[in-house]
């Protein structure tokens, strides 16, 4: 609280009718409608908060402050001489500094600035209020996550995801609770390492890539899908079935430069006019691809299905 004795003014008296007249009494209060000239200081006392300020100040713009300091409404004082406001104190003086120059820093906390902004509309401040409302705005955008990565709990939901969005998907599905089989040893190891390299593409790719995580899909365990213009163009399967003596097992893979090479490709479905198809084939790894439509399976997959082809060779031969 600022003490009288640092300032050297000339205090509005209450009994000088030249500036203060049609008083209405009200217990120790006193209303009255305030004339004064601009450079006369006036005592305000703000919800407990004491500040001392000219008529200049307060009358500089048009505000509801100088509504009330210029003739126009109603004044109440107490016996002291002190005007009341009935409002909070903690931003007064930042009201002040605004009137006076026309512009303050603004607090850095959203809630001191939604604070001042209740204040600045309470005392009609238009520009002091637009400038808080701009930068609660600008705090929110600030505090938005950059990355979303959609969590889909139902096959309904992700077509409505699918079919929502411009940008190409890619789509991971963790299936961790499926022990249909039992696992190998390295399963647990390269699926941690599926899941750590779709947050490592979502967190570099969500400007211009759609990340969707699915954990109530199918029998699979870790499969990658790829979506552009709403329909799927790619898939990395990452778990096969290997046959032991005693029973079946579960392997996982982590086939990391397929999945990025699948991820590269979904940038030419960025532009809504569709790839051109010639360059996706150029592009492609896989001469088998079926209008761009390449599927990977396990490596042992693709043994067994190489050892067919064979036999079915030699039997054609022979």
């Amino acid at each position: 609280m600022t003490s009288l004795a640092q300032f050297d003014f000339q205090t509005l008296k209450i009994e000088d009718s030249s500036v203060l007249d049609c008083s209405t009494m009200s217990g120790d209060r006193v209303g009255r409608v305030l004339r004064g000239n601009p450079s006369q200081y006036v005592k305000l006392n703000i919800g407990g908060s004491l500040h001392y300020t000219t008529i200049g100040t307060l009358t500089k713009h048009d505000t509801m402050l100088r509504a009330m300091f210029s003739g126009r409404m109603e004044v109440l004082t107490d016996s002291e001489g002190w005007i009341l406001i009935d409002r909070c104190g903690n931003h007064f003086g930042s009201i002040l500094n605004f009137l006076r120059d026309g512009c303050i820093p603004l607090p850095e906390s959203a809630k001191e600035t939604a604070e001042l902004l209740a204040e600045a509309k309470y005392y009609c401040i238009s520009d002091l209020a637009e400038s808080c409302e701009r930068a609660l705005q600008k705090k929110q955008r600030d505090a938005e996550p950059i990355c979303r990565v959609a969590l889909i709990t139902s096959q309904k939901e992700e077509q409505l995801l699918i079919g929502s969005t411009t940008k190409p998907i890619v789509k991971l599905l963790i299936n961790r609770h499926n022990n249909k089989y039992s696992y190998t040893s390295t399963s647990d190891d390269n699926l941690l390492k599926n899941i750590e390299l779709f947050d490592k593409l979502s967190l570099r790719y969500s400007m211009r890539l759609m990340f969707i995580k699915d954990v109530i899909g199918s029998s699979e365990i870790c499969c990658w899908s790829f979506y552009g213009h709403g329909k799927r163009v790619a898939e990395v399967c990452c778990t096969s079935i290997v046959y032991a003596t005693d029973k079946k097992h579960t392997k996982v893979e982590f086939p990391e430069a397929r999945i990025f090479e699948e991820t590269l490709h979904l940038f030419l479905y960025e532009d809504r006019a569709g790839p051109d198809q010639e360059l996706i084939q150029a592009t492609s790894s896989r001469c088998g691809a079926v209008a761009g439509m390449s599927s990977y399976t396990s490596d042992e997959e693709e043994e067994r299905s190489g050892l067919a082809r064979l036999r079915s060779n030699k039997q054609n031969n022979t």
